[in-house]
């Protein structure tokens, strides 16, 4: 028997933390997890999932603008933004209790509280103290506002799912991806969108050709962008919030929420006392096996700023347990990590994007396509599709694949599986399409541009 109360003490019951001690205690070992806020984390309580709730709600507008061309007398629509987030709470209520209900059924002790590190062997969570063999950080990440007059008369992600009305004017300062998903939420909603951000295109770091069709669809439902303009000052006045922006211009909004970047929620761990090395931005450095540099303690998911999304840390979460406990050896692999972004338009993408091919010296074919959506034909609607592939010109491996438009999440996840296996364009050209749909564009591209 251990002289420790658990084999594995995890600090964090989000989806890494959750995974990787019910995968742990289905091994055999000896489980403890603690939680702060709610079990279930920033994906299921605060973000990804109510989040997509929001997007489907916000598209109800179009389709009820796009129904006429269809044939469809629609009458005068009603929205209740009050009945929304009472049915969104519901949801995650429901969807709480099920993750309580994980973690009861594989036999994992839940402590409610902040746990903090005092060694590598020792966390305190409020009072009670609890020893482990091995301990796991998955406690997240948390917004970034930034440190300027009146920032606290703004709100954060966090907040928007809670707001008490909705407004009629909003500015968004930032231009991530979640920036881009709530400007589509509230745009849709009704509200009058601006979006805020100190350089020149939405979405640094996707494929260029993504950025450009994203904020084409994004103008074409009316979300104004301010670039190479941030909030600078943030004032009470009569009719709502003053924002003075850092090129000294001045406008007035009723809410302004701050999208400006997630970081690691590592402060007031512990980290330093139990001698845990951490990174640029305050991540937990970690290897290939997420150990951290104190032999005993290991960290998942955002927290360690990999690839912040939540299939990701469910990966590493499982990989950590089946390699301390199931004496597996499972090193964690991002490459071709897919990812979507739930903007509107929306985006799904995996792999190299042109210009990172190009910066790593890769000779490289790229065949895009940009039409109509069927889906838009009868509408009226003049909202361009994109899809493109990045192809090693020697070897003619697919790098990339990069969709925007109609259900370009759902497609790309089969997509993913093609890339990440290493099929070439070849095996893609000698795949029959399905007529007619718009995912059949990416095995009919013939023509490098």
């Amino acid at each position: 028997m251990s002289d420790y109360d658990y084999d594995l003490f995890v600090i964090g019951a989000g989806s890494g933390g959750v995974r990787a001690s019910r995968i742990a205690a289905g091994h055999g070992a000896r489980v403890a997890i603690c939680e702060e806020s709610r079990v279930g984390g920033t994906c299921v309580i605060r973000g990804c999932v109510p989040k997509k709730l929001l997007v489907y709600a916000s598209q109800f507008a179009e389709s009820f603008a796009d129904a006429p061309g269809y044939g469809w007398t629609v009458p005068p629509a009603e929205f209740s933004w009050a009945d929304l987030i009472a049915a969104k709470d519901r949801e995650i209520d429901r969807l709480n209790r099920v993750y309580l209900g994980l973690l009861d059924n594989a036999g994992v002790d839940l402590h409610m509280g902040r746990g903090r590190l005092i060694d590598g062997h020792t966390v305190a969570v409020g009072e009670q103290r609890f020893t482990a063999e091995k301990i796991l950080i998955a406690t997240g990440g948390r917004p970034w506002v930034p440190d300027i007059p009146g920032a606290s008369l703004g709100f954060s992600s966090d907040e928007a799912f809670h707001l008490d009305r909705l407004p009629e004017r909003i500015l968004i300062a930032g231009a991530g991806y979640i920036a881009v998903e709530f400007a589509g939420i509230f745009s849709g909603l009704g509200v009058d969108v601006t979006l805020a951000y100190r350089r020149d295109r939405i979405l640094r770091g996707f494929d260029d050709d993504i950025r450009r069709a994203v904020e084409a669809g994004m103008e074409g439902r009316g979300i104004r962008f301010r670039y190479h303009a941030a909030p600078a000052r943030l004032e009470t006045v009569d009719d709502g919030i003053e924002v003075t922006f850092s090129d000294d211009h001045a406008e007035t909004f009723d809410a302004v929420m701050f999208a400006t970047g997630r970081a690691p929620y590592t402060w007031d761990l512990g980290l330093e006392d139990a001698g845990v090395h951490t990174g640029p931005g305050n991540r937990i450095e970690v290897d290939e096996f997420s150990r951290t540099s104190v032999a005993s303690v290991f960290a998942v998911g955002d927290v360690t700023d990999r690839v912040n999304l939540t299939p990701v840390a469910l990966m590493e979460g499982h990989a950590f347990a089946d390699t301390q406990f199931a004496g597996a050896k499972r090193p964690i692999d991002h490459a071709d990590t897919p990812a979507a972004i739930f903007s509107q338009p929306p985006v799904g993408t995996v792999g190299l994007s042109e210009e990172q091919a190009r910066e790593q010296g890769l000779e490289v074919k790229v065949f895009r396509s940009r039409f109509t959506p069927m889906k838009y034909t009868l509408a009226g609607r003049a909202e361009k599709g994109m899809m493109k592939l990045v192809v090693d010109a020697r070897s003619d491996r697919v790098l990339g694949c990069h969709v925007v438009g109609p259900d370009a999440p759902e497609m790309l996840q089969g997509f993913a599986v093609a890339v990440r296996a290493g099929l070439t364009k070849a095996d893609f050209d000698r795949t029959i399409g399905i007529h007619p749909t718009a995912a059949e564009e990416l095995v009919t591209l013939r023509q490098p541009v």
